[in-house]
């Protein structure tokens, strides 16, 4: 069963739960059927949320999902938790860490899909003036004017440190006063002010209570993420990963949440 069939899923968990009621039984579809295990990056957390009163009706199965940095050098993250020995059926993550991956083995080749490209914003606190960051001269001038700048340990980070400070001749006045966020979103830190300003993918700072997005850092500037997904080399639950993928890259109904929550879907 696929998304183009939600009526008749609909349906059909209806006539499964009658018929566990004429036996006797309380068995229900969601109970018995086997779940999809996905290990994801943070960066789809908000949109899996959303999206988990679709799974069951849509792919028949529930799916369960942790999340991690794409960085294999965090200790919590996908890739090191695939290294350790975890498994998944369903392992979605940026492309470019996907790719490795499939070469190191952990994930199937030929099972990649791309499904969304997240790009980079910037925060305040709630209640605080919110900049404008239209052009780079307003982004500079933004940095430079904060007292303090938090930035996440994953892939936004990396970038915020080692490429975009330098490409706005920044590095040396705005590095000393940055803050790398571990273990935490971004968002969460300027909420409690504990930094004036927070720069993370737009895809985890839209849902932080307490923060207000000042919007996508410049286009001139900007770095998006491609995020795939692909099926694990340890998968127990084949079909109801292949399911899953068709679902999160076809379905009209998952677009939607991808966009309300930061994503932009592959190939719009």
């Amino acid at each position: 069963m696929t998304y183009k069939t939600l009526t008749s899923a609909f349906l059909s968990v209806g006539m499964v739960a009658l018929a566990a009621c004429s036996t006797g039984t309380t068995k229900t579809a969601e109970t018995t059927a086997q779940p999809v295990s996905l290990l994801a990056s943070g960066a789809f957390t908000n949109a899996h949320a959303e999206l988990q009163p679709l799974y069951l009706s849509a792919i028949s199965a529930p799916v369960k999902a942790e999340f991690g940095s794409s960085l294999a050098s965090v200790s919590t993250s996908v890739p090191a938790r695939l290294q350790r020995g975890e498994s998944a059926d369903v392992v979605l993550i940026s492309k470019s860490t996907l790719n490795d991956l499939v070469k190191k083995g952990h994930v199937q080749a030929g099972t990649q899909v791309d499904l969304v490209r997240s790009s980079i914003g910037l925060a305040v606190r709630a209640g605080s003036p919110i900049p404008s960051i239209k052009t780079v001269d307003e982004f500079k001038q933004v940095l430079l004017n904060a007292k303090s700048i938090a930035y996440s340990a994953s892939l936004s980070g990396v970038y915020y440190e080692k490429e975009l400070l330098k490409r706005l001749g920044l590095q040396a006045d705005i590095l000393p006063k940055s803050k790398k966020v571990i273990g935490e979103k971004v968002g969460q830190v300027v909420a409690r002010g504990e930094a004036e300003v927070g720069i993370q993918q737009v895809s985890e700072l839209v849902s932080i209570a307490g923060i207000s997005l000042a919007g996508k850092i410049p286009e001139s500037v900007q770095q998006y993420t491609v995020m795939s997904a692909g099926i694990s080399t340890k998968v127990t639950n084949p079909s109801g990963a292949k399911e899953l993928l068709d679902f999160y890259k076809n379905s009209p109904e998952a677009h939607k949440i991808y966009i309300r929550n930061g994503l932009e879907p592959a190939g719009k």
